[in-house]
C-alpha cells in the first residue's frame, strides 16, 4: 500500500509539473493525490469502484478547496493534479482496445465501468463545490477578505 501511495504522490507531482503548477505547491498536490488514492483503495475493498471513486473524489476536492483557501490560490491548482490518480484512463484504453479487437462484450463491461467512474468524479466535484466558501474559511479560522 505504501508503494501505491508513493506512486500516486509522484504521479500527481509529475502531472503538476506538466500542468505548470508553481514549485511551492508540489508537496500539497502530491499529498492530496496520495490521500485520494489511499481513500480509493480503502473504499474499493469494501464497496464498488464507482463508490470508491465518488468518495475519493470528494476527499480530493475537499482537501483541494481547503488548501486553496489556506494558501490563497486558485483551487484548480490542487484539483486538477490531485484528481489525476482517480481518472479512469485505463478503463477508456481497454474499452478502445476491446472494440478494436472485436471483443464487444468486454468492451461494454470496461466502458460501462469507465463511464460510472467518470460520472462519480463529476458528482464528487459538484457535491463539494456546493459547500459554501465560508465553511473552508471557518475551518481554517480565517475571516473573509
Amino acid at each position: 500500500m505504501i508503494g501505491q501511495l508513493l506512486a500516486a504522490m509522484i504521479g500527481t507531482v509529475a502531472f503538476s509539473v506538466l500542468f505548470g503548477v508553481p514549485r511551492k505547491y508540489y508537496p500539497y498536490c502530491g499529498a492530496i493525490g496520495a490521500a485520494g488514492w489511499g481513500i480509493y483503495c480503502a473504499v474499493a475493498n469494501v464497496a464498488g469502484q464507482a463508490e470508491a471513486c465518488l468518495i475519493a473524489t470528494m476527499v480530493v476536492i475537499f482537501l483541494s478547496r481547503l488548501t486553496a483557501v489556506w494558501k490563497r490560490c486558485p483551487v484548480t491548482v490542487f484539483l486538477i493534479s490531485g484528481i489525476f490518480p482517480l481518472v479512469p484512463g485505463a478503463g477508456v484504453y481497454w474499452t478502445t482496445y476491446y472494440i478494436v479487437t472485436n471483443q464487444l462484450s468486454l468492451a461494454m463491461q470496461t466502458g460501462y465501468q469507465a463511464v460510472k467512474n467518470a460520472v462519480a468524479i463529476v458528482l464528487g466535484i459538484v457535491f463539494i463545490f456546493e459547500l459554501p466558501q465560508g465553511l473552508f474559511l471557518k475551518l481554517l479560522g480565517k475571516r473573509r477578505a
